[in-house]
């Protein structure tokens, strides 16, 4: 293996799960140890972890992808999944739209019904802005110019005052054992807030989602209702969804 393939796998690795050892890379890569501590100050050195003692940690500062760059993956699947989502979606509804793309892509193909969406996300109001029969509530807080959304203390506060239907809500990973998680913990923290004034949780999750455990915990799985996912999640994951009392609606198939 090439040394810039194992700076790959490191950073991989250590965006998957939060953290790792100097003496597990050793034995994963076939390296002494002291090539793994080389390779770890490399990689600190361009802000790509952080090093701890006996190993390294993601580097918070770079959980939060920026938006653009969020809106260019797995695009047809997010698509799909949000065309599906909005099948649940009836006039005189209060909902919550959070800042993801997938709700974004919901927003931009909402119809003018008379609707109440609750958002914290710049872009999703934006998008409802031209549909007059929708009332648009923004939380306002610390903007994220990363992720274009409302964050913070004031966030929540404003999520206090409401109480809606249907939250639709996306996130970075699915555990079965470790539940809901984000990259950031702001944007996690909102999530849980949303997630505590709805009655009805709708989880918008593309197959790359599955199985993975991120930065922050936002909630576990028994306060999901429904998951929403496309075609290319395994039939095993549908299963293991559908054994824990989750109702699951699989998109049939992605637009060629």
């Amino acid at each position: 293996m090439l040394v810039a393939e194992r700076y790959d796998e490191i950073v991989r690795l250590i965006n998957e799960r939060g953290s790792i050892r100097v003496t597990e890379l050793s034995e994963l890569f076939g390296v002494t140890e002291e090539t793994i501590r080389r390779d770890l100050d490399a990689l600190e050195s361009r802000g790509l972890l952080r090093r701890s003692h006996g190993g390294a940690v993601r580097n918070n500062d770079q959980l939060e992808a920026p938006y653009f760059e969020r809106e260019t993956v797995n695009i047809e699947e997010k698509r799909e999944i949000a065309a599906t989502a909005l099948q649940f979606v009836s006039a005189g509804d209060q909902i919550i739209l959070d800042a993801s793309t997938t709700a974004w892509y919901m927003a931009s193909s909402m119809p003018n019904i008379r609707l109440t969406v609750l958002t914290n996300s710049i872009k999703v109001a934006t998008e409802l802005a031209n549909k007059d029969r929708v009332t648009v509530i923004s939380t306002g807080g610390i903007l994220s110019p990363r992720s274009l959304s409302f964050v913070g203390p004031s966030a929540e506060r404003a999520l206090d005052l409401y109480h809606v239907n249907k939250a639709f809500l996306s996130c970075k990973g699915l555990h079965m054992q470790k539940g809901i998680t984000e990259s950031n913990e702001l944007q996690a923290l909102v999530k849980r807030k949303m997630i505590e004034i709805s009655d009805e949780r709708y989880l918008l999750i593309d197959y790359s989602k599955f199985d993975v455990q991120d930065f922050t915990f936002v909630s576990g799985l028994e306060q999901i209702q429904h998951v929403i996912t496309d075609s290319r999640t395994a039939p095993d994951k549908i299963a293991r969804l559908q054994r824990s009392s989750v109702h699951v609606v699989q998109v049939e198939s992605v637009s060629s």
